[in-house]
């Protein structure tokens, strides 16, 4: 008798050898879309805290010079001597711009997602017309604001493009100076109008992302939405438009 001899047959390469790699459990939430909108909420969530705490801050421009200018020292003195001066004042600035970042690439994927997902656009003019028009604008008002923080960090912060009038320590005098000349003041109204209608959607948004949206509290998400968004815009223009009007104005 032939003797019969069980041979096992080898993987057809070596890789199939090696396990996968488990990715870690954030990570592995990132790449999906449920990951990508919780960071885009969370991320929206710290953007709205900051707006919102910065227009109040500037509200002090209506106090006068000396407590404009000892709010924006009280910035630089933060958790001093526990840090030396201006320390949480620049981690508070990284970590905006690291959600900042998080927030752009987890909107960029996402959209990548919802394409793959959905080759086909819109098969008619109802369909597109459904979505409003802060919904649809929202990669253009985020470009404009995203340019116009560029703007802003160089006009009233590095003081590069303010010009000529910078003097560093006193932000009641640069303010006033950089938002009278008339191409800026336009610049700053336009930029806080783009914002209002980035911030409409992205409120509304926020709380489906959070899984709270329920149809019976859909009009209390647009109230909401709109509310802050009108605060932030009429709170931001009133600066440009009373120094254009000489109500608030520099001194010597």
């Amino acid at each position: 008798m032939a003797q019969v001899i069980n041979r096992q047959r080898g993987p057809v390469t070596g890789s199939a050898l090696k396990e996968r790699k488990k990715k870690p459990f954030l990570v592995d939430l990132y790449s999906t879309s449920v990951g990508k909108k919780y960071v885009m909420a969370i991320t929206g969530i710290m953007g709205l805290g900051f707006v919102l705490v910065h227009m109040i801050g500037n509200l002090k421009m209506y106090i006068g010079r000396e407590d404009f200018n000892h709010y924006a020292e009280f910035l630089r003195e933060l958790l001093v001597p526990i840090f030396p001066r201006t320390v949480v004042l620049w981690i508070l600035r990284f970590g905006l711009i690291a959600a900042l970042l998080g927030h752009l690439h987890a909107a960029i994927t996402l959209t990548r997602l919802n394409r793959l997902a959905r080759p086909v656009k819109y098969q008619s003019a109802r369909d597109y017309q459904a979505a409003s028009f802060a919904s649809r604008s929202m990669r253009y008002t985020g470009t404009v604001v995203l340019l116009f923080l560029v703007w802003h960090i160089m006009d009233l912060t590095a003081g590069t493009w303010n010009g000529g009038k910078f003097v560093r320590g006193d932000a009641y005098n640069n303010v006033a100076n950089s938002l009278d000349r008339p191409l800026v003041a336009a610049i700053y109204i336009l930029a806080n109008l783009a914002l209002g209608t980035h911030l409409f959607h992205g409120v509304w948004s926020l709380f489906q992302s959070l899984g709270w949206s329920h149809p019976r509290f859909n009009k209390w998400r647009r109230h909401i939405a709109g509310g802050f968004a009108a605060l932030i815009v009429v709170g931001n223009i009133s600066f440009p438009v009373l120094v254009l009007c000489n109500v608030v104005e520099a001194h010597s």
